[in-house]
């Protein structure tokens, strides 16, 4: 079963072919993370040995099969190291990007915009050097950096993100029906997309209305076979960066990324941003920590709504945001998908049986999620 789910990540999801150069990838504990649970440093070893599996099963399906790993950076949405940049992009891009002083800014995402450019015409003209596919299992999500950004949109990589992955998964999520997935979630993005804003509650507590005028709604399908394309594995979601500034209300969180709180967190969100966060769970120190280290940090960066059927687990967010009916919200970094915000971090919360009312264009209401069902159509069941 497990390696049957590997191969399907290459010739299904990725649709590798026979003269294609694929990236595989991995980050392992760095002397910086203190305190990491025992069992989620066992999850982490089992996740090394899921990376290094993963690229022997790749020999079979590609001309070359590159592995990488690294000292873990700590935190979702910061940039990977150098030497993972050169593995991607090859070392003459790399080269080519130091010399005109850009990598440096590009890793600690600090770059201006007119460097970004440049950094953009560099990788264009070296893109025959960098690999055809990725796939990022990495603890720490590269989802939303840079490096991602320019492998997919410039250099045409397919790319599978697979943060907090986990053995479980390949029996789980990943073993979903891809082509129905594709059409529900396609549906459900095309839904999404009629509205102007959204407003979503839940029995908790929840509230929280915020403004899409302007940004696109993406479907997360897990079929990743064009030219370009991304998303998460497991796979299964529809995901926007609300337009910053909008969202207001507030939000409670039960879960953190990989376990229940054992009391609730209240945050208070104003302007679209994070202004306070009530609540004595250990989880909130953290929280409050990270946010209080750069104000995008607290940026409302994406509304998420899960379609997999298959997805069960409510303590990795990497699966429990694909949960069917479930909606997740992500502070820090929404710029890889539509955002303007760019800050090392970016950090999903999970909402169970969420009602979701569409505001759209002409003004009228449409509820697209009523307690985590969806009461119409039919096609998005």
């Amino acid at each position: 079963m497990i390696v049957r789910a590997l191969q399907g990540i290459y010739r299904i999801n990725l649709g590798v072919k026979r003269q294609e150069r694929v990236l595989v990838f991995n980050d392992t504990p760095s002397p910086a993370e203190e305190d990491i649970a025992y069992d989620d440093l066992c999850r982490r070893t089992r996740l090394r040995d899921i990376t290094l599996l993963t690229a022997e099963v790749g020999k079979a399906f590609a001309r070359r099969v590159l592995y990488y790993e690294f000292p873990a950076t700590g935190s979702h949405g910061a940039e990977p190291p150098a030497g993972l940049w050169e593995c991607a992009f090859g070392e003459k891009t790399v080269v080519a990007l130091r010399k005109a002083k850009l990598l440096s800014p590009l890793l600690k995402k600090k770059i201006p915009d007119a460097g970004l450019r440049k950094a953009e015409e560099i990788i264009a003209h070296h893109k025959k050097y960098a690999v055809d596919a990725v796939i990022a299992l990495s603890n720490y999500s590269t989802s939303h950096t840079r490096f991602r950004d320019l492998l997919t949109r410039v250099c045409g990589c397919r790319y599978a993100s697979m943060p907090l992955f986990d053995a479980s998964m390949l029996e789980g999520a990943m073993n979903t029906e891809w082509r129905t997935l594709a059409k529900r979630t396609t549906a459900l993005a095309r839904e999404v997309n009629r509205a102007e804003s959204v407003e979503i509650h839940t029995s908790n507590g929840t509230r929280i209305t915020l403004s899409k005028r302007g940004r696109k709604a993406l479907a997360d399908t897990g079929i990743l076979t064009k030219k370009g394309a991304f998303g998460n594995l497991p796979a299964g979601e529809v995901f926007f960066a609300p337009r910053e500034g909008t969202a207001e209300g507030t939000l409670v969180l039960e879960w953190a990324p990989t376990r229940e709180l054992r009391s609730p967190l209240t945050l208070t969100v104003r302007n679209g941003i994070v202004q306070d966060i009530a609540g004595d769970e250990p989880f909130g120190d953290l929280l409050r920590a990270k946010l209080g280290e750069k104000r995008e940090n607290g940026n409302i960066a994406e509304l998420g709504i899960g379609t997999n059927d298959r997805a069960r687990r409510p303590d990795s967010i990497l699966e429990t945001e694909k949960i069917l009916g479930t909606v997740h919200i992500a502070l820090g970094d929404n710029s890889s998908f539509g955002g303007i915000v760019k800050t090392p971090f970016h950090q999903d919360f999970i909402f169970f049986r969420p009602t979701v009312v569409l505001t759209l264009k002409d003004g009228s209401k449409r509820e697209l999620l009523r307690e985590g069902t969806v009461p119409f159509p039919p096609d998005l069941k």
